[in-house]
């Protein structure tokens, strides 16, 4: 009889898990079809956003999406604006041959195929006769200051670049920059583009003669051209790389982060405010707190007191588990208890 009631229960228990298994599966089944059904969208979307490169004779789909530049520690970066995959395959293959950084200059206001239509008074059109022109870019590059080489890839509109670059240009300090122009265009060449944006530049930034590529240019015109340039080795760091002549660690974020600091674990706030003032004297830079040590604020007012920039203090934080259920509620506690700015 008990061996009749294991081997009934026995039969129930794996009926039962074959019927959760089966659940499972199909949930995550429907899961991923729902992902990449939400993908597929978005990227028609953005697809039918983009325009298209005055003076390119073909039309291609560009599925890239807004963003900063994502930055591998090199010191090359390729910037670019491309209305369809003609100037950003250029960029890419550049890209691919140096491990530079990218960032693609994306205008806040997108162009429309009527915005480009020649020669019919439209946006670009009006642009283009207005040297003042400065259409909006919707994001930004982050730490410029790290490249000391930018490529800078743009069609050719009425015989000139887009006034947009002139927008990205005026928009960071390039001093002691070198700057590689380079242009997609039908028929016209680089021309005065590259020297107008010069222009726009101080005294500080090399220029140097610009490469002008056709919409059937290859990937092997790329490479000889790259390689009658005389480039700077790209310095690129691996994440969790430590330079100790520059006493950082390279995160994953790509921010670098100072390798001498301080834990103020049981810390008073006069003992803070002490041991604070010593780290920073003796050169140490990271300040690690927590929710639970009670001391944010005494460690936020300690960093205030100090003569050394803002910028230059890493500081840690730290929730508790009761927190993550409102982690942007708790974050924007902790910084207003130190007092800080984000940096």
């Amino acid at each position: 009889m008990k061996r009749l009631i294991a081997f009934t229960l026995s039969v129930c228990m794996i009926s039962m898990l074959a019927a959760c298994s089966s659940e499972v599966a199909e949930s995550l089944s429907d899961s991923e079809n729902s992902t990449v059904s939400i993908t597929d969208s978005q990227t028609k979307a953005e697809s039918e956003a983009e325009g298209t490169d005055i003076d390119t004779p073909e039309e291609g789909e560009d599925e890239t999406t807004d963003s900063d530049s994502i930055s591998s520690g090199s010191n090359i970066l390729v910037a670019y604006f491309s209305c369809t995959s003609t100037t950003e395959q250029i960029a890419q293959w550049v890209i691919s041959e140096t491990g530079a950084d990218s960032y693609e200059i994306v205008p806040e206001d997108p162009y429309t195929e009527e915005d480009l239509a020649y020669y019919t008074g439209g946006r670009a059109d009006q642009e283009q006769e207005d040297s003042s022109a400065r259409p909006a870019i919707s994001s930004s590059v982050e730490d410029i200051e790290q490249y000391d080489v930018i490529f800078l890839g743009y069609p050719i509109w009425h015989g000139q670049a887009p006034r947009i670059i002139s927008t990205f240009l005026e928009s960071y300090d390039l001093s002691d920059v070198t700057i590689i122009p380079f242009c997609t265009s039908h028929s016209s060449g680089i021309g005065s583009s590259a020297e107008n944006l010069h222009n726009l530049c101080s005294n500080t930034v090399t220029w140097t003669e610009g490469q002008r590529f056709s919409g059937d240019a290859t990937e092997s015109d790329v490479v000889e051209w790259l390689e009658s340039l005389e480039l700077p080795e790209s310095e690129v760091r691996t994440v969790g790389e430590f330079d100790f002549e520059t006493k950082t660690v390279l995160l994953n974020s790509g921010y670098e982060m100072p390798i001498m600091g301080l834990g103020t674990y049981s810390l008073t706030d006069e003992e803070c405010a002490v041991s604070i003032a010593t780290l920073l004297e003796t050169g140490g830079r990271l300040i690690d707190t927590a929710y639970m040590y009670g001391n944010e604020a005494a460690v936020g007012q300690a960093i205030r007191d100090s003569d050394v920039p803002r910028e230059e203090i890493f500081v840690i934080t730290k929730l508790y588990p009761s927190q993550f259920d409102n982690a942007a509620e708790a974050i924007d506690e902790a910084l207003e208890k130190m007092g800080l700015d984000l940096h």
